[in-house]
């Protein structure tokens, strides 16, 4: 049952290695396994006795501190459901994300988050404070005292369907939607995580990526703690860049950059892009692939050890089924492209209040991801684009990603992205928006040679944005709906579109 669970897999991991470090944050303290198994069985016994009961929904908003890590375990262990929001939010953003979480305690440091507190306080959901002032004091939980909190969790056994994290899609194409995982499926995506990478006691890491996204919690964190390896935290709270590689040095990290591996995720990495980065620090980069709905991970390339990794492609699936389905839910042959497909214990049960996104998604016994690709005949998984980020140019399916890719190789070319807008003609036609290299003049007519240079007539962007900034998501997502309806709304004679539901 405890491999069935990730609280469980943290908790033996804990035991084996004890006294190794476990969090750093950096300039400020270390805690070793023990430590921090101690401040997460307090912390869960003062929520408990608090009256946080099973299931209920916990939010927490919080930079990447080690109050975070502490209270995110402590959640789960006292078998209720945390969801991490991003600190960013507005008020109304704060609102939106509560209610359709149905959180009943929000959690936040010391210093407190204006906006999140406003919008609790609206939605009569009570506030609370932690704070870690060094790594051997008490964790301070602004929380009413209780004479039986040392024992309100030594009676409670996590279960592998317990929900332990909620967390929202990008909503790319649509408002984003509820996403539950349990504790199966974040032990499941822990391991798959871990035996892909081989991650082991020996490793550190820097976490650079926000926690409040699957990405850094499960690839980031508690792949990392359920290694037995270390994990430091920037002082900043966030990725700084002055700090990242003094950060590196001290911590000894073996993997990020240079030691071991570079991994790249959560968007597609350019094919000049990932040799540049291979050139500079002498390490392979590993592409994967993943999403919120498969509790992160769903393939990667491997180490080199174990088979080489492929430009353009994002590796083979990892501890999961894998196929690509035509829209009849036929089982696509190798190099032949279809919607990517999984299922496996990594994959939520399904939406929360969202029956038609449900019957959309779950379809022919397998989870349909949105994705187009196709597998070749290693098995490995090439993505083609989004399903809904296709443009349909005239009959012409043309991959946004394929553009990209053509746009990135060019050398005065730091940034692009492609996206459709609405044409009277074709139905769709393709503009992209690009950031020139600093120092460099290139303009829209070198754009355009160099693209009709190197692609089909058809997939040539008709109209080039040059920007010196691209529209991201909090955790540096490019959603092409947003940068078309950003640089379209800048052209006062263009026909806008409205995209998604």
């Amino acid at each position: 049952m405890e491999n069935l669970t990730v609280t469980g897999m943290l908790r033996r991991v804990a035991g084996e290695f004890s006294s190794r470090r476990a969090l750093s944050v950096s300039g400020k303290l270390d805690l070793t396994y023990a430590r921090l198994q101690e401040l997460v069985e307090s912390a869960a016994s003062r929520l408990v006795a608090a009256g946080v009961n099973v299931g209920d929904v916990v939010a927490l908003v919080f930079p990447n501190t080690v109050e975070f890590v502490i209270m995110f375990m402590a959640v789960i262990r006292a078998r209720a459901t945390a969801a991490p929001l991003n600190p960013a939010y507005t008020s109304d953003e704060f609102e939106f994300y509560l209610a359709d979480s149905e959180s009943k305690l929000l959690l936040t440091s010391e210093k407190g988050n204006d906006p999140a507190q406003a919008a609790a306080s609206k939605l009569k959901i009570p506030h609370v404070t932690a704070t870690l002032p060094e790594g051997d004091a008490e964790l301070i939980l602004s929380l009413t005292q209780s004479e039986s909190e040392k024992n309100s969790v030594s009676n409670l056994t996590n279960d592998p369907d317990d929900v332990s994290l909620f967390l929202h899609t990008s909503g790319t194409t649509s408002r984003p939607k509820g996403v539950p995982l349990t504790q199966l499926n974040l032990a499941s995506s822990v391991q798959n995580i871990k035996t892909v990478y081989k991650l082991n006691e020996s490793d550190s890491t820097v976490l650079v990526l926000p926690l409040f996204h699957v990405h850094g919690l499960l690839a980031g964190l508690l792949s990392s703690l359920g290694s037995g390896a270390a994990v430091a935290l920037p002082a900043a709270g966030r990725f700084s860049a002055s700090t990242f590689w003094p950060d590196m040095i001290q911590f000894n990290a073996t993997w990020y950059t240079a030691l071991r591996f570079i991994r790249s995720c959560s968007a597609s990495l350019a094919p000049a892009i990932l040799s540049r980065l291979e050139d500079s620090f002498g390490a392979p980069v590993l592409e994967a692939y993943a999403m919120t709905e498969a509790a992160h991970l769903m393939s990667s390339n491997p180490l080199p050890e174990n088979g080489p990794h492929k430009t353009g492609s994002v590796g083979k699936p990892v501890g999961q089924e894998m196929v690509i389905l035509d829209e009849n839910g036929v089982v696509q042959e190798a190099e032949r492209s279809g919607e990517v497909c999984i299922r496996g214990p990594n994959v939520t049960r399904g939406y929360k209040n969202n029956p038609e996104a449900n019957k959309a998604a779950f379809r022919f016994g397998w989870f349909h991801t949105g994705d187009l690709g196709y597998l070749d005949s290693d098995g490995y998984l090439h993505l083609v684009g989004r399903i809904k980020e296709l443009i349909n140019r005239g009959g012409e399916k043309i991959s946004p990603i394929e553009v990209d890719a053509v746009l990135l190789s060019h050398p005065d070319i730091a940034e692009a992205v492609v996206f459709g807008v609405p044409d009277d003609k074709y139905g769709e036609e393709i503009n992209c928006a690009i950031i020139p290299r600093e120092g460099s003049g290139i303009e829209e007519a070198e754009v355009l040679r160099f693209c009709k240079k190197n692609l089909a007539a058809f997939k040539v962007p008709k109209k080039v944005f040059v920007t010196n900034s691209l529209p991201k998501t909090a955790t540096g997502k490019i959603q092409r709906r947003y940068v078309a309806e950003h640089f379209l709304a800048q052209i006062s004679t263009a026909k806008v579109p409205k995209f998604g539901a």
